[in-house]
């Protein structure tokens, strides 16, 4: 397989998936992620695992849609051109 945009593009869509399925009460609280641990105080900075959460959620609710629409368009592709 070689090294082309269109490869780049489907391991940035694959890694996108995946983190638009994780489950916030099954899986991310289970290792320390879940929303009830990201408690600050007001006028703090929140940390870097306060804002990959946030990247999570925002991601989750986003791209839940479009994502659907862009591994249609990547399977047919696949299917088309191999």
């Amino acid at each position: 397989m070689a090294f082309t945009l269109y490869s780049l593009i489907q391991a940035a869509i694959l890694c996108i998936n995946a983190v638009a399925v994780l489950h916030e009460e099954r899986f991310l609280s289970k290792i320390g992620w879940g929303a009830d641990q990201s408690v600050g105080g007001f006028g703090e900075e929140p940390g870097v695992k306060a804002q990959l959460m946030n990247l999570v959620r925002s991601v989750r609710t986003v791209m839940r849609v479009p994502l659907i629409g862009v591994n249609s368009v990547c399977i047919v592709l696949l299917l088309l051109f191999g």
